[in-house]
């Protein structure tokens, strides 16, 4: 059932330096993890399909760059870094060409097409969230090399923006590989999430903001599976998505006490969008159903990606972003600061 979301994080066809903004940001940097909501270009050196570093992609982004994000300009962890007043780029961590003078103030380390799920990322070579964190662990040593005593504040004082979920419901439990219900499954992504946050605050982590997953059942991907000729959402992805985020909104509330000092902030990406979807023209919106990239129905992306919610099969476009960012990053400063 809904074979089509098992496309959620692979495009069917090198990032710049980060840009420091001016003035004093409450925060000291910006890590992010998970998959290619935030991604910033980690994939494009692995052996993998799931990359989009090559045009269409990267239509929208500053010089027409193909950058490996997953949408059509910038991507969620590069708004939430601005908006944060530490840079207006989150350079990916296995950049070979990343600098010295961005490790202070954060890094990706998401992978697109990764989750929390070690099956998610192997079956589609990417790296898995534990493995991300051995490479924010390897980070933390190549930044005490270049900031010395300095390293400890810029860890504790830092957001880590986590995206983990969404490929573990459109491609591992919608396929079957995870033999198991769906109480029984999100159950265990929740215990996943956990062994996530704690494996973060043994190195230092205490601000993290936690994204649920998104409407999967509105994915284009999901709504042109076969038969949906009327391409409404899919009601079962939805419960899904809606099943894990009600646990993981939840489990957050009662962290504080196991992991005292740590601070959580629930950001509510299902009905962020979901809003968005159901009032589409107070946004400036005129297509909710389809991606402006839909290589199945044309070679060639729609002209003006800002008026569609969706870039492609399964990533919103840049507008989207920016239209949902501005609300979540005051919540963050105010929650996290």
């Amino acid at each position: 059932m809904l074979l089509a979301l098992a496309l959620f994080s692979v495009c069917l066809f090198s990032v710049g330096h980060a840009q420091a903004l001016s003035g004093n940001a409450k925060v000291s940097a910006l890590f992010a993890f998970g998959d290619s909501i935030l991604d910033t270009g980690n994939n494009n050196n692995l052996r993998t399909l799931i990359k989009c570093n090559f045009s269409p992609y990267g239509r929208d982004f500053a010089g027409g760059k193909a950058t490996g994000r997953f949408g059509n300009g910038r991507v969620f962890s590069d708004l939430i870094a601005e908006g944060l007043g530490l840079k207006t780029l989150l350079p990916a961590y296995r950049d070979p060409n990343l600098s010295n003078n961005d490790l202070s103030t954060g890094v990706c380390f998401a992978s697109g097409g990764s989750g929390l799920d070690e099956r998610t990322a192997t079956s589609q070579g990417v790296i898995w969230v534990t493995d991300q964190v051995k490479d924010f662990k390897e980070y933390v040593t190549k930044l005490n090399g270049v900031v010395g005593e300095q390293a400890k504040a810029v860890i504790s004082n830092a957001v880590y923006l986590i995206s983990a979920g969404n490929n573990d419901l459109a491609i591992t439990f919608a396929t079957g590989r995870a033999q198991s219900t769906i109480s029984d499954y999100t159950d265990l992504m929740v215990t996943w999430t956990d062994n996530l946050f704690k494996s973060l605050y043994d190195t230092g982590a205490r601000k993290f903001a936690v994204l649920g997953t998104l409407p999967l059942g509105c994915l284009p991907g999901a709504r042109d599976a076969a038969g949906n000729l009327l391409k409404v959402c899919a009601d079962p992805a939805n419960q899904w998505a809606d099943t894990f985020n009600k646990k993981l909104a939840a489990q957050l509330n009662n962290l504080g006490t196991t992991l005292p000092g740590a601070k959580f902030v629930y950001v509510d990406m299902y009905n962020s969008l979901l809003d968005l979807i159901n009032n589409p023209q107070a946004s400036g919106f005129i297509n909710v159903a389809d991606g402006c990239f839909m290589p199945t129905m044309s070679p060639l992306p729609c002209p003006d990606a800002s008026r569609y919610v969706f870039w492609d099969i399964g990533h919103p476009s840049e507008k989207l972003y920016q239209t949902i960012s501005p609300k979540i990053i005051e919540e963050l400063k105010e929650k996290l600061a």
